[in-house]
């Protein structure tokens, strides 16, 4: 009876921690679900395809192999009839031995080819003149996101253009690392691609639905490795055109903030962050110049507001433990200023 009590209460608990974590999901549509299986971009639909051949060769496979054992099993099983004497012994045929052999040889060719195929028409694609050049910089542990001809740096959160029948909208990422290896991969825009410190990848993709596309770092690269996260947001031409424009601006604040503003620039924070229109110049930490027009912070580890934000500052380890930025140990005060600054970075 208390086994059966225990058995209760576990089952009892994870069903609440299912719905939690359900209930959870649908409060914060900030983080969307992604479908592996429904690619939305070329890439991600040829990788999609090669697995799905190889998916239906293999459960072939299973089922063949299953209906053979379950016919011997239920052939050859043992009956009460029985003497006792082992059955005729069989020396090998010629012909189970050529088919067993020829047949996996024969699969591995075909999925060899297929998938040579794929990896060839992806990766040797010749990019249009009026590809749109991204350069992404994987750190420990965020994404650097720079457009080179378009003058944007940004961090995390990764807007394209989406691509139409009527007008093909390619996008070429060259993909670099500032440290450790880290990998590439958004599963319903493209398939995985490593980032290696000293050597430059590439990948491109033409997304065909508008919408956000979650992805994450796929190279283990250390203790925040799993909130290494990436948003791509794939938008209309014309709402192209806009973030780009709001993200060239430089970085205005409500007139209001004056005195937080003066107090930032005076702390250490300038010598890792950018805000376009002041002193703060550095580059090892992610641009903060329209940080409020993100949907999250700390690389997708918690959605972007201003309670989440006043965390971030005051301590950073308690929402990502083992990250580089320092706690400043701020006074109340102090970080009630730098917040309040921030939050009218947009």
């Amino acid at each position: 009876m208390q086994q059966r009590n225990f058995v209760v209460l576990v089952r009892l608990v994870l069903l609440g921690a299912c719905w939690a974590l359900t209930g959870h999901l649908r409060a914060q549509p900030i983080f969307p679900i992604g479908n592996i299986f429904k690619p939305t971009s070329t890439p991600a639909q040829s990788i999609h395809d090669i697995a799905m051949l190889t998916l239906a060769i293999c459960g072939v496979i299973f089922l063949v192999v299953a209906g053979l054992l379950t016919y011997t099993l239920i052939r050859f099983r043992h009956r009460d009839a029985s003497d006792g004497h082992e059955p005729a012994q069989v020396s090998g045929s010629n012909q189970i031995e050529i088919a067993w052999t020829v047949i996996p040889i024969l699969i591995v060719l075909v999925l060899t080819m297929a998938t040579a195929r794929v990896i060839s028409a992806v990766q040797n694609r010749p990019m249009p003149s009026d590809v749109l050049q991204v350069t992404v910089v994987g750190h420990q542990w965020w994404w650097e996101i720079r457009y080179p001809a378009l003058g944007v740096v940004t961090a995390n959160e990764l807007h394209v253009p989406v691509s139409s029948s009527a007008q093909a909208r390619l996008t070429q990422l060259t993909l670099q690392s500032a440290d450790v290896a880290h990998g590439f991969w958004v599963p319903q825009l493209a398939g995985k691609t490593d980032v290696i410190p000293n050597r430059t990848n590439t990948m491109w993709m033409d997304p065909r639905v508008p919408g956000i596309f979650l992805g994450n770092c796929s190279e283990y690269c250390g203790t925040q490795h799993a909130n290494m996260l990436l948003r791509v947001t794939v938008q209309s031409p014309e709402d192209f055109e806009r973030w780009v424009a709001q993200q060239k601006a430089t970085a205005a604040s409500d007139t209001s903030a004056t005195g937080a503003r003066n107090l930032f620039v005076s702390l250490s924070c300038v010598n890792c962050h950018t805000v376009s229109g002041t002193p703060a110049v550095g580059t090892f930490g992610p641009n903060l110049s329209h940080l409020m027009s993100r949907d999250t912070i700390a690389a997708g580890a918690t959605p972007n507001s201003v309670a989440n934000l006043r965390a971030w500052v005051r301590d950073p380890q308690t929402i990502k433990p083992g990250n580089y930025m320092p706690s400043m140990q701020l006074n109340d005060r102090e970080v009630e200023q730098v917040v309040d600054y921030l939050a009218t970075l947009k």
